[in-house]
């Protein structure tokens, strides 16, 4: 039974040395910068230990305003994302020609270079003096103004904003909801057709408590790749966005470490330990909320 044992701790030993140097490590080694007030990169000297850096990060515009963004990307994003999601992967299912064709062009914009679709989305939104863009063009047929969507009012970056991220993980989403439905039992099915049950009965009484458990995985997932949201914005209105007012809590982490501001690790490590514990906080919650839920 001992040899056992030890022939398992053997064969985990890599997977805990591997965790243990880069995962373990770092977060210790960011939650002692977190604490370390008037950190010198340079000398690797500080003045002492303190909550200074948290109350300087919670008290920055910049960082203020990337809560914000990041909050309302997420509220907005993560529901409506779902939702469509749900509804695609439905559409699918009831389709018995085509289907792999259709499942094919849905997954294409997850394979796609996340700065390419954004250039793409740029081009499309963007109004310059030669020309108003694709979006633009549209608006102008039912006699709207243009509006420039990523240089002009805040609530229109937003919506290029939540429109791009949605496009980008529509595909994976539907992909697992397709599966999901997939693997529902037919018996389920015809039965309540024996009964004579509703197809909106069905769906709410049947589908839906079935492929539960993948939709609640979707939501957390969803919100934790919100939350980290930042290439996303870079690919649209570039590297400075703080001058665009469209920066997120992870770009105020880089621009902390790298950026024009860089070169304060303790600040940026109190924005991630921040970070840390919002997107821990909404994953107990959303899985607290998953278990009450009947299956």
């Amino acid at each position: 039974m001992r040899s056992n044992n030890l022939k398992a701790w053997l064969y985990l030993l890599p997977a805990i040395v591997f965790l243990g140097v880069f995962m373990v490590y770092p977060l210790v080694d960011v939650l002692i910068y977190s604490f370390e007030e008037g950190y010198n990169s340079a000398s690797q000297t500080s003045f002492g230990l303190g909550l200074y850096n948290y109350s300087y990060v919670l008290h920055d515009p910049f960082f203020l305003q990337a809560i914000k963004n990041t909050f309302i990307i997420v509220m907005i994003t993560v529901p409506l994302s779902t939702g469509l999601a749900l509804l695609v992967a439905l559409g699918l299912n009831s389709i018995k020609k085509l289907k792999e064709l259709f499942q094919t062009i849905f997954f294409l914009p997850y394979v796609t270079n996340t700065l390419a679709v954004g250039l793409v989305f740029m081009i499309m939104f963007k109004k310059t003096p030669y020309s108003d863009g694709l979006i633009n063009v549209m608006l102008s047929w039912f006699k709207m103004s243009p509006v420039d969507f990523i240089d002009g009012p805040y609530w229109a970056k937003i919506f290029v904003m939540c429109v791009y991220t949605i496009w980008v993980v529509l595909p994976f989403k539907i992909l697992i909801l397709t599966s999901a439905l997939a693997s529902v039992d037919e018996v389920y099915y015809k039965a309540a057709k024996i009964d004579g049950t509703s197809r909106l009965r069905i769906f709410t009484r049947i589908t839906l408590p079935m492929i539960s458990p993948m939709i609640f995985y979707l939501v957390i997932t969803g919100f934790i790749g919100a939350f980290k949201a930042y290439s996303d914005e870079v690919a649209i209105f570039g590297t400075n966005l703080n001058a665009a007012g469209m920066n997120t809590i992870v770009g105020y982490v880089y621009d902390m470490l790298y950026g024009d501001s860089g070169g304060y690790p303790s600040y940026a490590s109190a924005a991630a330990l921040i970070l840390f514990a919002i997107v821990f906080t909404i994953t107990c919650i959303n899985l607290l909320i998953s278990r009450k839920q009947p299956v």
